[in-house]
């Protein structure tokens, strides 16, 4: 079932948006708190975002396609970028995933400090590129055929 702002409820009516609060509140460490600061900072850069829940409890933030992923572990707080690979990091955020051809991740450990001004932009090109590439999924519009009229 679709919410009002488009997201998918929960089994037990949850939104994701509200299983996201209830995983940051069932942490009550610094990994809830670094996963709320990183989920405030991804509202900032793109406020239309939406947040849904999958794989079994995993937060994700898209706009046209998926923006990133927000996995917790014990040790890290892991951003996965789906499309990373295809993304300008001229601060060098990512240091995770860098060995595929799509995604890329920034791992944050109890600690560290979010370059949060280059964290917005790396969330406002992962939606340009979503963007650009769903333009050109796009299907063509109706065509108009030109039909030759026969002279005899």
């Amino acid at each position: 079932m679709k919410s009002k702002t488009g997201a998918k409820e929960g089994k037990r009516g949850d939104s994701p948006s509200q299983l996201i609060d209830g995983r940051i509140k069932e942490l009550g460490d610094w990994r809830g708190e670094t996963l709320a600061r990183v989920r405030s900072l991804i509202k900032l850069a793109c406020p239309d975002v939406v947040e849904e829940w999958k794989w079994r409890g995993v937060p994700v933030w898209e706009h046209a396609g998926i923006i990133c992923t927000g996995e917790t572990y014990k040790a890290v707080v892991k951003l996965t970028f789906a499309n990373g690979a295809s993304l300008a990091d001229p601060s060098g955020l990512f240091n995770s995933s860098l060995e595929g051809n799509m995604r890329r991740a920034i791992d944050i450990h109890e600690g560290d400090k979010i370059n949060e001004r280059a964290l917005k932009n790396l969330v406002r090109a992962a939606v340009e590129y979503n963007q650009t590439k769903k333009q050109k999924k796009a299907p063509a519009g109706p065509r108009t055929e030109v039909r030759k009229s026969k002279r005899t």
